[in-house]
């Protein structure tokens, strides 16, 4: 079992380290977003406690990139599915739920490496300087979280779906609503009150202000619920991902 879970897990950050236009194209849209909409609104934008609007995007901006990558991978299950990959893993004799485990551990590693990477040039591009390394391992922790959650739930989808094209679609669809209500772009507190509950039922939004709370202290959410809820959802997720995957046909 763990010789199958770490042989997906290297061949998923093998094929990563290989492609560097996807290392390069996962840089881009962050820097967008905090380049033209965090510079172009900072001098409007007054939020107390952060310093500057510019910082207070950076852990939404690191937690989108994470997930972004996360639900993404699981396009490589229908991958899979059309070259005969996954028919060939399918029937070695190990369990589907350690194939499972094995891509959606693969698929939030090389998230949690791409939102790093993004972290240390958002650090650099808004001039957060004054962290701790304790905040940094708590904002490190909610990575982790947000990375296997999306990824399971990503793999979740793809494990109903053949086509790589709907796929797409359908994790655009729901990925920038959940992007754009989890309070990484504005503080939740400024919210109306109907986007201020529905942001409380997005799993992001716990996981945007675990990382906000590790990199500038401050967070809309007790650190300890987010982390809880995150945890919880994490748990669900990948327990239905592997009940999808048992029932996936190659």
């Amino acid at each position: 079992m763990t010789g199958a879970i770490y042989t997906l897990w290297l061949r998923s950050i093998k094929r990563f380290i290989r492609s560097k236009s996807r290392i390069i194209g996962s840089l881009a849209q962050p820097l967008f977003f905090l380049i033209i909409l965090g510079f172009g609104l900072n001098s409007v934008m007054s939020l107390p406690g952060t310093g500057s609007y510019v910082k207070f995007m950076v852990p939404g901006i690191v937690s989108m990139t994470v997930m972004f990558s996360s639900i993404f991978s699981g396009i490589q299950i229908i991958w899979d599915k059309q070259f005969g990959f996954l028919k060939e893993t399918l029937i070695a004799p190990v369990s589907r739920t350690s194939i499972m485990f094995g891509q959606t551990i693969g698929g939030a590693t090389t998230a949690l490496i791409q939102g790093t990477l993004t972290l240390i040039l958002a650090m650099f591009v808004a001039g957060l300087t004054s962290f701790s390394l304790y905040g940094f391992l708590i904002a490190f922790v909610f990575m982790i979280l947000i990375g296997l959650s999306f990824t399971a739930l990503g793999i979740a989808i793809a494990s109903k779906m053949e086509d790589m094209h709907g796929f797409q679609l359908i994790m655009n669809f729901l990925m920038f609503p959940l992007f754009f209500l989890s309070g990484a772009l504005f503080p939740l507190s400024n919210a109306p009150i109907i986007l201020k509950t529905i942001a409380h039922f997005n799993p992001l939004s716990y996981g945007v202000e675990g990382v906000r709370y590790g990199l500038l202290g401050t967070s809309e959410i007790n650190p300890l619920l987010s982390f809880i809820v995150l945890v919880g959802f994490t748990v669900f997720i990948v327990i239905l991902g592997g009940y999808f995957f048992k029932k996936v046909n190659a």
